[in-house]
């Protein structure tokens, strides 16, 4: 065999469904039902006992055979049949009976009575007809009268195979299965090809988890020391920062057999279903060890028991976890079987479940900074067939503040699709900007119906929020103004915000001057207010109520805070601080923002004059770009140069 032909895939064959066989048979069964009548050509012609009696004096018939004790078959002589009284009836000689079958048959009654009818005439008419006996069991008929219980204990099956379809076990998923467990298994050798090379960024968390897989690949190492092996590690982190990537990398690296399922796979409508795949979990694991188990989303069992179980009745979910708390205690040094769970909820997690001797590590997978996202950036570009030679990672990477590595390959997609629908032949820095725009913003109506009033209401509102932010030493740099609506928003600003570890309280202040800024040009310009600043107002609330309770950045009420991290006040129904209290943070709340507000409306006041350049090239643009706002305002008054590249 030439090595091409060895390396030519083999057709899959069709896989043998046991479905087929179902069918066949009920097509069977509905034949015989069909054919069973009594329509067949050999069939004896009907007759009664008053004709047969007549045909017995007669002496037309040879033999008389009664079958079982019921029905009598009766055969005439050569010399009657050609009779027309037997002829009569029958149609052309195609219809007449084969030799050797009955010619006609009825049903008698009482058997007793119809011998004594039939030897009483045999002895006065002197005849030499005989009277025979037999039994018949027909196979066909007792099988139609069963085939309605046959067809509902085949539908019952069916409906069985359906409902467990899925569970582990066995091919089929049969209802007997239902208390397996449902990971999927990933061969070392063939499904897992991730490696810590294909995770970008997360260098905090790669060097952290690295150790599991030391552990895993050198057990002795550790062991003949006397230590003993972690049992699980939890990946606490935002949504799509990598954390089911970073376990699948894991298991990669570590060569090792990997079973993944989710925490909603535990829990079924029957009740012991949960607890019964854990244990299958954990001996299935213990089988193939070394091992590693990850568990997406584990608050969906690993919520803290009691808190929510307001009736007192048998929480499954709870028994669930009771079990994964049993299984993980239950490990041995030697098994070589780490639990790996990933959650962005920790706060909500038993406390049982973190102590230590289950999970012992916390690996924080945190969004990646600007470095991080440059890596990411390079990894979800190697798919794209054609990029422009002239596009700037880096530049990407500063536009993109907040994004996990989700959201960056969603913007890599969605970019190739933007090109692809301008007709580009290479996917360029335009389309990036334009796929960054399209996920922050939406999409754009500019066929929406908008007033000149309201356009020039939206126009002098985006206006504000560019000014006041320009004006303002902490507030982020702007990049781009439209007033062309988006989503759910008529107009829309992007700024690049500093990528800061800790905030001052001057800094949470310009930002919410910046996003009031809006509000108070439409105040500063027509004297009027309108519902266009709803989602502006949301923001500085928001930030007003975390500096005042959670971070204790208000002087009146002090250095206190309110937050609880764990998670457990959201079951409580009452407040943390006495109603007078609630009440001095509200009033706190609301002159933080009016003193913000008013802020604001003297810098617009001031540049007045500016303000109203910037509306009317918004209005006649519809979107403008920094480079604008330097030539209007010229460079910012801070003396800090922004490390920020104009969009052209």
């Amino acid at each position: 065999m030439s090595k091409e032909t060895k390396n030519t895939p083999q057709a899959n064959k069709p896989k043998f469904s046991s479905y087929w066989i179902y069918g066949l048979i009920v097509v069977i069964f509905i034949a015989i039902s069909m054919l069973s009548g009594n329509s067949g050509l050999n069939e004896p012609k009907k007759t009664s006992l008053y004709q047969f009696s007549q045909f017995l004096k007669d002496g037309d018939i040879e033999r008389v055979e009664i079958v079982n004790k019921s029905v009598a078959k009766v055969y005439l002589t050569r010399e009657a049949e050609s009779k027309e009284v037997h002829n009569k009836g029958r149609g052309s000689s195609f219809l007449k009976p084969s030799p050797g079958a009955a010619d006609y048959k009825f049903q008698f009654g009482d058997l007793q009575n119809f011998e004594n009818e039939i030897n009483t005439l045999i002895a006065q008419n002197n005849l030499s007809t005989r009277v025979e006996y037999d039994t018949e069991g027909n196979v066909w008929e007792m099988l139609v009268n069963f085939f309605p219980i046959i067809l509902i204990i085949g539908i019952w099956i069916f409906i069985m195979r359906r409902m467990s379809a899925g569970s582990g076990g066995g091919p089929g998923g049969q209802i007997f299965n239902i208390g397996k467990s449902k990971a999927k298994l990933f061969d070392e050798k063939t499904d897992i090809k991730t490696s810590f090379k294909d995770v970008a960024g997360l260098e905090g968390a790669k060097e952290e988890i690295q150790e599991i897989v030391d552990f895993l690949k050198n057990p002795e190492k550790y062991t003949d020391l006397g230590g003993k092996i972690p049992k699980g590690a939890l990946l606490v982190g935002q949504p799509g920062t990598g954390k089911t990537l970073l376990a699948k990398a894991v298991a990669g690296e570590a060569k090792v057999p990997f079973f993944s399922l989710s925490g909603s796979d535990f829990v079924e409508m029957f009740v012991g279903v949960g607890a019964s795949r854990v244990r299958d979990l954990f001996k299935q694991a213990k089988e193939k060890s070394p091992a590693i188990i990850f568990i997406d989303e584990i608050d969906a069992i690993g919520r803290a028991r009691g808190k929510n179980n307001f009736s007192g009745s048998n929480d499954e979910r709870e028994n669930t976890l009771n079990q994964l708390l049993t299984e993980m205690d239950g490990f041995g040094t030697n098994t070589n079987v780490i639990v790996l769970a990933a959650t962005n909820r920790a706060d909500v997690l038993d406390k049982a479940l973190m102590r230590a001797g289950r999970f012992d590590r916390q690996i924080y997978v945190d969004l990646p900074d600007v470095r991080e996202r440059k890596e990411i950036f390079e990894v979800h570009l190697r798919p794209l067939k054609k990029i422009d030679e002239e596009l700037d990672v880096e530049f990407l990477a500063k536009q993109t503040p907040g994004f996990s590595g989700a959201d960056i390959a969603n913007v890599c997609n969605e970019a190739a699709l933007i090109a692809a629908r301008k007709g580009n032949k290479a996917v360029g820095k335009q389309d990036f900007l334009d796929a960054v725009d399209r996920i922050v913003g939406g999409l754009e109506k500019k066929n929406k119906i908008i007033t000149p009033e309201e356009k020039k209401a939206i126009a002098y509102h985006e206006a504000g929020h560019a000014t006041v932010s320009w004006m303002l030493e902490h507030a982020a740099p702007l990049v781009k103004v439209t007033i062309v609506p988006r989503g759910n928003s008529l107009g829309a600003a992007w700024y690049l915000p500093e990528e800061r570890l800790i905030v001052r309280p001057e800094q949470m202040l310009d930002e919410m001057c910046a996003a009031l800024g809006g509000r108070a040009a439409e105040k500063v310009i027509f004297d009027k207010i309108s519902t266009g600043a709803l989602s502006d107002l949301e923001k500085v609330t928001k930030q007003a109520r975390m500096m005042v309770t959670v971070y204790g950045l208000n002087d009146k009420v002090g250095n206190l805070t309110y937050y609880d991290s764990s998670g457990q006040s959201e079951y409580n129904f009452s407040k943390p601080y006495s109603e007078k209290t609630a009440e001095l943070i509200d009033k706190e709340i609301s002159e933080i923002i009016e003193e913000q507000y008013q802020r604001a409306i003297q810098l617009l006041e001031n540049n007045k004059d500016k303000l109203t350049q910037l509306a009317n090239l918004l209005l006649d643009k519809e979107v403008i770009f920094k480079d604008n706002l330097l030539d209007i305002f010229g460079e910012r008054p801070f003396g800090k140069k922004e490390d920020v590249e104009v969009i052209a």
